[in-house]
């Protein structure tokens, strides 16, 4: 027997609790999610990497309850961990980058999440080029950013480029 506190145990409380927040069922989500995350940070340290992706996925949680006060904390930690064991140009840093750019939006934060967006799209092209798949998505937030800040121009292109890169993939 493993126990409740083993670190094997986490994974299956962290999938249960991502699928109870894709159905929205945030109530069900949150304990299991900080169950997961207390293992693993005294399996692991507070400062592993592993740590740093339950931080994250607590943190959507919250976004989904529109708790974004909540969030921020999350995410910045979850940012500082997989930047000091990472590095700043890992890969493993767009998503995360991205989710501080979506909570900047949800504030109407619009000039707080550029940078944000803008980081990850020059992490995901260093990484992976600048047609990967991964890209459209991004682009489409930093176009949404432009456009709320009065750069129509700058925007179309970036959703030009989107399209582009979404209709190489499929």
């Amino acid at each position: 027997m493993l126990g409740v506190d083993h670190i094997d145990v986490s994974v299956p409380l962290k999938n249960l609790a991502k699928l109870y927040r894709g159905q929205a069922k945030y109530a069900a989500a949150e304990p299991l999610c900080k169950q997961s995350l207390a293992i693993r940070e005294k399996a692991l340290g507070p400062d592993h990497p592993d740590v740093a992706i339950s931080l994250n996925n607590l943190a959507l949680i919250y976004m989904g309850q529109r708790r974004y006060d909540v969030a921020e904390p999350l995410l910045s930690r979850s940012l500082r961990i997989k930047e000091m064991t990472l590095g700043p140009d890992h890969p493993q840093l767009a998503p995360t980058l991205q989710n501080l750019g979506d909570l900047r939006c949800y504030q109407s934060k619009f000039t707080a999440a550029e940078p944000l967006f803008r980081r990850a799209v020059a992490i995901k092209e260093k990484a992976f080029g600048r047609d990967h798949p991964s890209l459209a998505m991004l682009l489409e937030h930093l176009a949404l950013v432009l456009e709320k800040t009065g750069r129509k121009d700058e925007a179309a292109l970036l959703n030009k480029r989107a399209v582009r890169i979404n209709s190489k993939s499929r």
